[in-house]
């Protein structure tokens, strides 16, 4: 059943290959450069007043393109695995009949199945693990340059670096399979594979990441860096920022002195009117931070560190491999009893 396995998986198994190969060639010639401008780009900037701050902006805006691209082309791989792998494992030879040759041969059904989901879910999470090993090598001076603008426990950064797209890869496949089991058909099976893959995929940072752990929450007085801007009528705009950088603020509001949320502030005519007298812009800024602080407004944060990271990865991995093996279960009760 191995060689027979092999025999039927070869072709998607070359293009795969094929594809992972051009795509690490590609980071494998573009990664020292981008390593190299950013050691050089840091070492460069250290004495400067501003720190590397401005350094770090223009080189995530210099590479944005290639970051969000190389990220996106990682977060398909699991649904391309669970799409092109998984649905038409069993759906098509359950739709062309061809399963009955296997079983009239003195081979069981439960060998017949282990050896297809043995085989090509090994190959499904080897080559998720590949991809992610090499855009977190590649992405490694972005990741550190767009800490604030991406971190790393939120949307497209988390979900293709470390080890969850292995979890993805397995949980994807062993959803393909099981669809394709159930609908006896490869398209229906491929179309409703990548949608139930997606609506997961959507609900899992929406839902269940943010419940991993107990966030955090703070309440801090307001800065420079906390603050969008002042509008006409000294209505000031806020933004959320917390000591830890990369956190993954969840909310963030603006309380008044008795607690209550306020979605803007208004700063007496007397108090702007002293702020615009100023001798500098940065003394303006903060002139009007001190009223704001004065008047007991603060900005309360709900966030979970960045050093939740690893604990995260770890645990959304564990909720992926746990469905992926009870999907995987559930298929084998079924070729047993009802197939």
């Amino acid at each position: 059943m191995i060689w027979l396995t092999w025999r039927q998986f070869r072709g998607p198994a070359l293009m795969m290959a094929g594809v992972l190969t051009v795509f690490g060639a590609a980071l494998a010639l573009t990664g020292p450069g981008l390593a190299d401008d950013y050691a050089k780009g840091i070492s460069g900037c250290a004495g400067h007043a501003d720190g590397c701050a401005r350094f770090l902006d223009r080189f995530l805006d210099s590479h944005q393109s290639a970051f969000l691209g190389v990220s996106g082309l990682l977060l398909l791989l699991p649904a391309l695995i669970g799409l092109f792998w998984g649905a038409p494992l069993v759906a098509r030879e359950l739709e062309t009949g061809t399963f009955r040759m296997a079983w009239t041969q003195s081979v069981r059904r439960t060998r017949w199945l282990a050896a297809k989901v043995a085989l090509v879910g090994l190959a499904a999470m080897a080559a998720a693990g590949i991809g992610t090993l090499a855009v977190t090598w590649w992405a490694s001076p972005l990741d550190k340059s767009a800490v604030d603008s991406y971190p790393r426990l939120e949307a497209i950064v988390f979900a293709t670096r470390g080890i969850v797209p292995v979890g993805y890869a397995a949980f994807a496949f062993a959803l393909g399979v099981t669809v394709g089991m159930l609908v006896r058909r490869a398209l229906p099976a491929m179309a409703l594979t990548l949608a139930v893959f997606a609506l997961v995929q959507i609900a899992m940072p929406t839902f269940v990441r943010p419940q991993l752990a107990e966030p955090v929450t703070t309440t801090s007085a307001f800065s420079t860096r906390n603050i969008d801007g002042v509008g006409e009528g000294g209505l000031l705009h806020t933004q959320a920022r917390v000591a830890d950088p990369g956190a993954w603020i969840l909310s963030s509001r603006t309380v008044d002195k008795d607690g209550r949320t306020v979605p803007l502030i208004d700063l007496p005519d007397a108090d702007m009117a002293r702020c615009d007298r100023a001798p500098s812009p940065g003394e303006a800024m903060q002139c009007v931070t001190d009223t704001a602080n004065r008047l007991g407004y603060r900005q309360e944060a709900t966030y979970h560190p960045a050093s939740r990271y690893w604990p995260f990865q770890w645990a959304e991995t564990g909720i992926y491999a746990a469905l992926a093996l009870g999907l995987t279960g559930f298929c084998f009760w079924w070729t047993k009893r009802r197939l």
